[in-house]
C-alpha cells in the first residue's frame, strides 16, 4: 500500500475534527482528515442541534447518582447505567461520583460557561463568513415543566447560571404557554434561555466539510485506522485501510472512539460512550417556535424548516450498537405528554449516537506528555456541536505555538494522568 506524508493529520471527521481542520487551514497549515465512515456520520449527525451556553452545568451534580440508581433497571429511563463489570466504566463512575458535589459543580460551570458563549459567537461568525446553509437561528431555548414540585425544586438553576454570567428568565405557567402555543395546557412553569441558538447539525457538518475542502483540506472517508506506530516521542506512522500516513502533527478528534486509539499509545483516556437517541420527522402542523427541553423527561424538541426532531436521553451501555426501541418510545411518550402535535406525519430517521463523556464533563484539548506531535481534541460530551468552533481555534493556536484565546489548562489530559 502507498505511504503518504502530510503536515497535519486529523483523526476523525466529525464536527470537532472538521472544525480543527478548518481553523488549522486558516492558520496556513496543510490538513488531511481521515474518518472510518462518512464525515459527520457519528454523533454529529442526529443530535438536536441546539447551541446551548445554558448547558454550562455538568452532568455530575448532587443527587444524580441516587437518581441513576433508582432508574437502574428501567430500560427507558432518561439516564440509564446498564449494570456491567467493565473495569473502564467502573473507574469512570467512581471518578464521576467524586465530582457530584456543589463545589465541583460550581467550578466546572464557571469553566464551561465562557467556553460555550465564545464558541457560539464563533459559530455565528463562521456561518455568516462561509454562507452556510444549515438553518442557523438565534431563538433561545425554552425549558418546560409540567410537575409543580419539580419546577419548585429547580430554583438552583437560575442562581447557578447567573453566577457564571448566563442569562435566564424564569416564567410562570401562563408565560410559558403564551410563548409556546405548541405546548398543552397544564405547564407548571419554565425558563427561557435567550443566549441559546439552533442549527441543523447534519447540514452544519456538511457545510463545514465544504468549507474545509474550499480551504484546500483533504478529506479521506471510509478510512479505518488499523494501528499506530511510535518512534521515541513521536507518532511515526498511522496504518489505515487506505495506506499509511505520517505527519508533522496529529490531532485526535475521534470522539467516543478516542480511548481505542489512546490504548495503542499507552494512554488511558477516561471517556465513556454516552448513547443518545433521536427521531426525525417531517414538520407537524403545530410546530414549536423555539427549541424545547421537556424537563421531567429530559427530552429535547427542535423544529427546522426542513424537519422536526425529538432527542436526548443518556445511556451508558458500552458500544452497544442496537437501536433500543424502548428508548425511542420514551421520546414519543414524553412529547405526547407535553405537545399538541408531538410527532410529524412522516418518520424520516430513527438514530442513535455515542457522545464522548468525561467524568468531569470537560473536553480534553491539548498536547500529550511524552508524545511531541499529538494534540487531543475529544471528550466534548453532549456539547460537541456547541463547542466545535472554539475547539478548532484552540487547536490551531496550540499547534501554532500561539497564545490561546482562553486558558486551556482545565482541558489538559494531565488532569487524568
Amino acid at each position: 500500500m502507498n505511504s503518504r506524508d502530510t503536515d497535519v493529520l486529523v483523526l476523525g471527521g466529525g464536527v470537532i475534527g472538521l472544525a480543527c481542520a478548518y481553523y488549522l487551514l486558516g492558520s496556513g497549515r496543510k490538513v488531511t482528515v481521515i474518518d472510518q465512515g462518512a464525515v459527520g456520520s457519528g454523533s454529529s449527525h442526529g443530535n438536536c442541534g441546539t447551541l446551548t451556553p445554558s448547558h454550562a452545568m455538568p452532568l455530575a451534580m448532587p443527587g444524580v447518582i441516587g437518581t441513576a440508581l433508582k432508574w437502574l433497571f428501567r430500560a427507558d429511563a432518561p439516564l440509564r447505567i446498564r449494570p456491567s463489570l467493565d473495569p473502564g466504566l467502573l473507574r469512570w463512575l467512581v471518578a464521576f461520583a467524586r465530582r457530584c458535589n456543589w463545589s465541583d459543580f460550581s467550578s466546572t460551570s464557571a469553566i464551561k460557561a465562557p467556553f460555550l458563549v465564545r464558541s457560539c459567537e464563533l459559530i455565528a461568525e463562521l456561518v455568516e463568513r462561509e454562507s452556510m446553509d444549515c438553518e442557523f437561528e438565534r431563538r433561545g431555548t425554552l425549558y418546560a415543566y409540567r410537575d409543580a414540585a419539580a419546577f419548585a425544586s429547580s430554583v438552583w438553576l437560575p442562581r447557578a447560571l447567573a453566577e457564571v454570567g448566563i442569562d435566564i428568565e424564569a416564567l410562570d405557567s401562563a408565560e410559558v404557554e403564551a410563548r409556546e402555543p405548541a405546548l398543552k395546557p397544564g405547564v407548571a412553569g419554565g425558563y427561557f434561555n435567550p443566549g441559546d441558538a439552533q442549527l441543523r447539525p447534519d447540514r452544519y457538518v456538511a457545510e463545514l466539510a465544504r468549507a474545509v475542502r474550499g480551504r484546500g483540506g483533504e478529506l479521506q472517508e471510509q478510512t479505518r485506522i488499523e494501528s499506530i506506530e511510535r518512534q521515541g516521542n513521536r507518532i511515526a506512522r498511522i496504518r489505515t485501510t487506505h495506506g499509511d500516513y505520517s505527519a508533522r502533527d496529529v490531532v485526535c478528534a475521534l470522539g467516543a472512539w478516542s480511548p481505542m486509539v489512546g490504548r495503542q499509545l499507552g494512554l488511558r483516556l477516561p471517556i465513556q460512550p454516552g448513547k443518545g437517541y433521536s427521531i426525525t420527522y417531517s414538520r407537524p402542523r403545530n410546530c414549536p417556535r423555539v427549541p424545547l427541553v421537556l424537563k421531567e423527561a429530559s427530552v429535547c424538541v427542535t423544529a427546522w424548516n426542513s424537519g422536526y426532531r425529538l432527542g436526548s436521553t443518556m445511556e451508558f451501555a458500552g458500544y452497544d450498537s442496537s437501536l433500543n426501541r424502548k428508548r425511542l418510545d420514551a421520546l414519543r411518550r414524553a412529547a405526547a405528554a407535553y405537545l399538541h402535535n408531538p410527532e410529524g406525519p412522516e418518520v424520516r430517521e430513527e438514530w442513535y449516537g455515542w457522545r464522548p463523556m468525561t467524568p468531569d464533563d470537560l473536553p480534553i484539548i491539548g498536547s500529550v506528555p511524552g508524545i511531541d506531535n499529538l494534540c487531543l481534541a475529544t471528550g466534548h460530551g453532549m456539547l460537541g456541536v456547541t463547542m466545535s468552533a472554539l475547539t478548532g481555534v484552540l487547536v490551531s493556536e496550540l499547534l501554532g505555538k500561539r497564545e490561546t484565546s482562553i486558558d486551556t489548562t482545565p482541558f489538559s489530559v494531565r488532569r487524568f494522568l
